[in-house]
């Protein structure tokens, strides 16, 4: 059978100065992550360089921001595992975004359901589709999570609600994922992509030094207790400051 995805690329670039729109490019397979999808989201944000700021990251189509793992790909090669471009690391490292050192704004304009919900979550900002859907599919097809899904899925929106979606598998709506915080804020279809941008320009028309070094900040506090964040954004800022 002919790979619909050899005379194409599955992961596509564009450029703004400061700011590139990295797309998902199988719309026909819901922009499901294989192994070439994989691949090729480590060689995109590998590439983008320190003359790139801001990366909207999105799904080609209407239908999915991205459906999770690519099943077809993973039936067609059972006992192999999951189609992870590589074994080093957890969350930002598996999508390729830790190559990237700037911010990445997820543009969800459909659904995202499981790796596709993953991929979401290792966005710094997310901004939804009013049609978007969002779901976790792993108790459905018998797998675990492993890319921060069972961990940020929590923090964002309730340890209670986390288990509704992970256990359950149901989808939820875009309004729903605005409520619970999983979602920044919702946009009509059309103008997602706009509102992305814009916001990306936003970010990007400041000094690349603290948008870098106040992004780290907010990640790395957030996972200390409030007096150890506290005393570290206190280290932190007084270096940073004290050096420029």
């Amino acid at each position: 059978m002919a790979n619909p995805d050899q005379d194409k690329p599955v992961v596509t670039v564009q450029r703004d100065g400061p700011v590139a729109i990295v797309t998902i490019n199988r719309p026909e397979a819901m922009n499901a992550l294989s192994r070439a999808v994989f691949q090729a989201l480590d060689k995109t944000f590998a590439g983008l360089g320190d003359d790139v700021l801001v990366a909207v990251l999105t799904g080609a189509g209407e239908r999915a921001f991205c459906a999770g793992l690519d099943m077809k790909e993973m039936a067609g090669d059972a006992g192999h595992g999951e189609p992870t471009a590589n074994g080093q690391g957890v969350g930002h490292t598996r999508f390729g975004m830790a190559a990237f050192q700037g911010v990445v704004i997820g543009a969800i304009n459909g659904v995202a359901v499981a790796g596709g919900l993953e991929l979401a979550l290792c966005c710094d900002i997310r901004l939804a589709s009013t049609t978007a859907r969002f779901g976790d599919a792993h108790s459905r097809v018998g797998m675990l999570p492993g890319a921060l899904l069972g961990s940020l899925l929590p923090h964002l929106i309730g340890v209670s609600r986390a288990k509704e979606m992970a256990l359950s598998s149901r989808l939820i709506d875009a309004a729903t994922a605005e409520r619970w915080g999983l979602v920044n804020r919702l946009v009509e279809p059309e103008q997602l992509l706009d509102a992305a941008m814009a916001l990306a320009h936003d970010i990007a028309r400041h000094d690349r030094k603290i948008v870098l070094a106040y992004n780290t900040l907010i990640d790395e506090a957030y996972g200390m207790c409030y007096s150890d964040a506290i005393d570290h954004e206190f280290q932190t800022a007084e270096r940073f400051n004290n050096s420029h």
